[in-house]
């Protein structure tokens, strides 16, 4: 099968180039990361041909794990040809790894893409001259409109059956003079064809290259001198000499194959004058995302919500003057109809359509913020979040790069734990994979949603509170977790360019939107209904007067499981066994918490006054310990899938432990100061009072301690 890999810079739209070109679905965003591991896909017109998704880079130099990755692939297992995605907005930008890569000996197709935003600008680009000066085939596509995608793999499918080209030569002739005498002294013997890429970073001093080779330390003097002379003569390293020449040769490039119109502001750098300011980014960022969860959870989601529990999962709802059964009032007249035993029945419409109902109730206000998330990222403007907290990450001696894994587990926690590869130092990327699940994900939601609606009456502040909750118990444990030794350290700079601004499509918001929520449907159809069985046979089965078999929930298996660790919780106000057992149930996949709370309350009844029994789980919470409730459920350990993919990352079981209980007591420690120092107001005050205000005082004291920060 011929092998094409995908390679280009962050943000230049390969990952939706993989989509078009493959029918597959791969998590689309506007920052680094995204792709933190190569990815594969059949093409769709040619089954013979397959297409490699690279992680993005901006070289093939070893600084972060995206170009090792890449350049490990690259070099170990050569593809038959190379699509190489530019981003038309930034030529000269995106033609550094251009040059690299046509070094490497393997055939290269350029495929410029957002050249409709380029033209809109004014600027031209000649294709024909620019593929003249790199000496490779060039062609224009629009990944986002699926315009030209065909084109340009058949081109790179063509490549391959080209005759092979030697890299040709684009330094000045002291530095070519090096280069030959390098491939002449040590590359002689290996495929012409990669010689020229192997020399320049050799010249570089490339260690991991010269580890690949193994050269002796002999040979390594034996250029050594004439690197030092071509040094001597530039005035610079070699490392820096290679980058001027390549820009030099890139600047003549361009100038003879692009007209530039209008080298004044872009309507993207008008606009990011304003949502990148240095005292309105921060506002306008905390207004846009209290607009998108307030609208999500208590705006038009919670009126869809409200339909799904009374109507498809309820009594059923009228629809063209016609009543329209939901689906407990159809399974329960069917088996009634077929005499099925009452264990059953109960277990079907109690267990399973209550417990997997209760979760599945919430998918249309995940629907509707999905498709917010996929719009700011889509139009550029989540990159700029990035770009904006970067500031603030940055004062505390944090990395901005943390930042990315984080806006990723909106979505779900294991691939936000999965970016945190793209971060270079190993103490910050640990300390990104403990803190990253305290953003509330998808699976969260329906517990936002839950609590918001059904305890405090579907008030507005409740949903936007919990997600900046999140963000501010990540950047407080960064700043305490930095000023230990274990994570102390300098701070490792965060670039990242900014995408233009663009308006996204219907379709691709549309199916960045099912992607996600599909996702959370396959989840409760899978793992949240086992559960739900599990749920149901725990909290009908238990002993009474000494025997075994169907009891009243307050006699149950699942009620002495919640007795016997409610006592842990009681200090953060909700020490009854329901709320217990269902915060353990929520750790093996966070909605299972909403599913427990639909089966133990009866989520497929309605009273006979016509509301909801959700009502009843009001009635085991007030106010305060409701929101202490949300509070440990938000940030305490992660779904049992996170976990795993904590293990992973982190490649050691102290590791993990660690996280774990970092989050959980982290957790704990802030809805007991949330209750106990809440109470206050109330008039309670007692020992736990005394000793929440004691974490605070030393919560603030290790926050505020002076630190120094090293940035490099």
């Amino acid at each position: 099968m011929i092998k094409i890999a995908l390679v280009g810079n962050p943000n230049s739209g390969k990952t939706t180039l993989f989509n078009a070109l493959t029918g597959s679905n791969q998590y689309v965003g506007n920052w680094p990361g995204v792709t933190v591991e190569k990815k594969e896909g059949v093409l769709k017109a040619d089954k013979t041909a397959a297409i490699i998704d690279l992680p993005g880079i901006y070289s093939l130099s070893p600084y972060t794990l995206e170009e090792v990755v890449s350049r490990n692939y690259l070099l170990d297992e050569p593809p038959n040809a190379i699509l190489n995605i530019i981003d038309g907005t930034n030529l000269e930008r995106n033609l550094f790894l251009t040059t690299q890569l046509i070094e490497l000996g393997i055939p290269v197709v350029v495929a410029i893409n957002m050249l409709d935003i380029s033209d809109k600008r004014g600027d031209k680009i000649d294709l024909d001259k620019l593929a003249a000066a790199l000496k490779c085939k060039v062609v224009a596509i629009s990944a986002l409109k699926q315009i030209g995608v065909e084109d340009a793999a058949n081109l790179a499918i063509k490549a391959v059956e080209s005759p092979k080209k030697l890299p040709s030569t684009i330094f000045s002739g002291r530095t070519e003079h090096t280069l030959a005498h390098i491939e002449e002294a040590l590359l002689h013997d290996l495929p012409q064809e990669q010689q020229r890429f192997l020399a320049v970073k050799l010249f570089e001093r490339d260690t991991k290259i010269i580890e690949k080779l193994q050269l002796t330390p002999e040979q390594i003097a034996h250029i050594e001198a004439d690197i030092k002379i071509c040094e001597a003569e530039f005035d610079d390293d070699s490392e820096s000499i290679i980058t001027a020449e390549r820009y030099g040769f890139i600047e003549t490039v361009v100038k003879s194959s692009m007209t530039i119109k209008n080298t004044g502001l872009t309507i993207s750098d008008k606009i990011d004058r304003i949502v990148t300011h240095r005292w309105l980014a921060l506002p306008i960022f905390v207004a846009v995302m209290f607009i998108v969860y307030a609208t999500s959870v208590t705006g038009v989601g919670l009126l869809a919500t409200e339909w799904m529990e009374g109507g498809v999962f309820g009594d059923g709802w009228e629809l063209f003057g016609l009543w329209v059964p939901g689906i407990p009032v159809i399974f329960e007249d069917i088996l009634t109809a077929v005499n099925t035993a009452e264990w059953l029945q109960s277990l079907i419409i109690d267990g399973i359509i209550a417990g997997v109902g209760a979760v599945l109730a919430f998918v249309p206000q995940l629907m509707i913020l999905f498709i917010f998330l996929a719009f700011l990222e889509s139009c550029g403007y989540m990159a700029r979040i990035a770009f904006i907290l970067d500031r603030i990450f940055r004062k505390f001696g944090l990395s901005g790069k943390s930042f990315i894994p984080i806006l990723i587990g909106t979505g779900c926690g294991v691939p936000g734990i999965m970016a945190s590869r793209t971060i270079e130092s190993d103490k910050d990327r640990k300390m990104t994979v403990i803190t990253t699940t305290f953003i509330p994900c998808s699976a969260k939601l329906p517990i936002i949603a839950l609590i918001s609606g059904a305890l405090f009456g579907g008030i507005w502040w409740i949903a936007p509170s919990a997600y900046f909750l999140g963000i501010t118990a990540i950047i407080c444990s960064g700043v305490i977790l930095k000023k230990t030794k274990i994570f102390a350290g300098t701070v490792t700079p965060f670039i990242m360019e900014l995408p233009e601004y663009h308006l996204p499509t219907v379709e691709n918001i549309l199916r960045s939107m099912w992607e996600r929520a599909w996702s959370f449907i396959k989840k409760a159809g899978t793992i949240i209904l086992l559960a739900s069985v599990i749920i149901w046979l725990a909290s009908n089965f238990g002993w009474q007067d000494g025997i075994f078999g169907r009891v009243y929930a307050e006699y149950s298996l699942l009620s002495y499981v919640g007795r016997a660790v409610a006592w842990l919780f009681a200090p953060l106000g909700w020490g009854n066994w329901q709320a217990a057992v269902s915060t353990i149930t929520g750790l093996i996949a966070k909605e299972n918490l909403v599913g427990t709370f639909g089966i133990l309350f009866g989520f497929a009844e309605v009273a006979e006054d016509g509301t909801e029994i959700w009502a009843l789980l009001a009635t085991h919470f007030t106010a305060l310990s409701a929101y202490s409730f949300l509070v440990f459920n938000l940030l305490c350990a992660p779904c049992l899938a996170a976990v795993g993919a904590i293990r992973r990352e982190m490649n050691n079981p102290r590791w993990l432990f660690f996280a774990v209980g970092y989050q959980t007591a982290f957790a704990y420690l802030v809805a007991f100061c949330v209750y106990q120092i809440g109470s206050l107001f109330g008039g309670y005050f007692n020992i736990f009072t005394v000793l929440a205000l004691v974490f605070v005082a030393a919560f603030l004291f290790m926050l505020f301690k002076r630190q120094n920060v090293q940035v490099a």
